[in-house]
């Protein structure tokens, strides 16, 4: 027999194998894409707000997304796992040392603000190979394309000289 958490597991692995959940923490921006039927027709609303909470609990994961409309703070709480949920976007992240932000609801105004986490991807990537071959500038190769076009005219093309020179020349010339 199998257990229920085993069954949660593999009704986790089937709704992740359709549909991509985004990795996201509490005091993340976050914007979810809520499935509302009216009638026989359904659309898509948008509830955009700060993650203030995040339960992980395997199928019954459940998020609260909390938001200011109209001067009034609005709480919703969503399962992760849920059909009505169409799609969720990480807008920004942000920097809190906290599971669970329940004190931004007595926070109004810059106190309930929350600092932005900069993620920063700059560098050489460790899996790529850096070759030793000198890789050409992209004035370089425009030179060398105007040289193939016009050979004999080198004069017009002519690297700058340093400023120092052309001072230099500049009060040869007035002399």
């Amino acid at each position: 027999m199998k257990n229920i958490e085993e069954i949660n597991k593999l009704s986790v692995k089937k709704i992740l194998s359709k549909k991509k959940i985004p990795e996201f923490f509490s005091g993340d921006t976050i914007k979810v894409g809520v499935r509302i039927a009216e009638g026989k027709r359904e659309r898509i609303q948008y509830f955009e707000g700060v993650c203030i909470a995040k339960k992980n609990r395997d199928l019954n994961s459940s998020f609260t997304v909390r938001k200011i409309s109209f001067g009034e703070g609005v709480e919703r709480t969503f399962a992760l796992y849920s059909p009505i949920i169409g799609s969720i976007k990480v807008v920004r992240s942000g920097k809190v040392k906290r599971a669970k932000l329940y004190y931004l609801r007595d926070r109004k105004g810059k106190s309930a603000r929350i600092i932005e986490k900069i993620r920063k991807t700059i560098g050489v990537d460790v899996s790529e190979q850096i070759s030793e071959e000198p890789k050409e500038t992209e004035a370089n190769l425009i030179k060398n394309e105007l040289q193939k076009e016009n050979p004999n005219k080198d004069e017009k093309v002519k690297e700058t000289k340093p400023k120092a020179e052309l001072k230099k020349e500049l009060k040869t010339e007035k002399k």
